[in-house]
């Protein structure tokens, strides 16, 4: 069974009869349902291909399904969310919530949040207090002006200061990992030397 590499969320549940040892009946093959549905937070799913050695179908809509049964062509169907819910539904229970992503600005040369992303503290620190054993990294950037060595410095002084809020807010500290990016990834392509709001930045992830 081969599935494509591009985003996608994928529940398999693989089901067989089970035939006592000393029975002589042989074992029907096992089979496995494949269905798509949309990544947590999202309304559209990816594309996914099933295939054996007698077909392939693609699955590329929200429900989407197909059931593989060895010697057989893979079969496609669509199950409504209800059916999704019946047979997953204890595997969708317990994954895992998914990451959550913040960005939060500075201003020029400093490690002084913007007013408006001072307001957005109060919204990362709940949720993470949402997580039971919350992973979060805060990564620095800047825009292009001043040097290259001088910006990982600010990046990294950016990011610390969001990590001590956090502290300040209840969040362990061992939680929380820093790193700096500098100018060295842009959310906004400039020239050398450009002042940019959008580029001073810390963008934090809740796992």
């Amino acid at each position: 069974m081969r599935r494509s590499a591009l985003p996608l969320f994928v529940l398999v549940l693989a089901a067989a009869d089970c035939v006592p040892k000393k029975a002589q009946t042989p074992q029907p093959a096992s089979s496995s349902l494949v269905v798509l549905l949309p990544d947590p937070g999202k309304t559209t799913a990816g594309r996914a291909v099933v295939s054996n050695d007698k077909g392939m179908v693609e699955l590329s809509e929200a429900g989407a399904a197909a059931t593989v049964t060895p010697g057989t062509a893979p079969k496609a169907t669509t199950l409504a969310q209800s059916d999704v819910q019946r047979i997953f539904g204890d595997a969708l229970a317990s994954l895992p919530p998914s990451p959550q992503r913040f960005v939060l600005y500075f201003r020029f040369d400093s490690e002084e949040l913007t007013d408006e992303s001072r307001r957005l503290v109060q919204e990362v620190l709940s949720m993470v207090k949402q997580r039971l054993d919350p992973e979060v990294v805060a990564i620095g950037h800047t825009d292009t002006t001043g040097t290259p060595n001088n910006n990982v410095e600010l990046g990294l002084r950016r990011a610390n200061a969001v990590r001590t809020i956090l502290v300040d807010g209840g969040l362990p500290a061992a939680a929380i990992a820093v790193r700096s990016h500098g100018e060295g990834a842009l959310l906004v392509r400039t020239a050398d030397g450009v002042f940019e709001p959008r580029n001073r930045r810390v963008e934090i992830t809740v796992r």
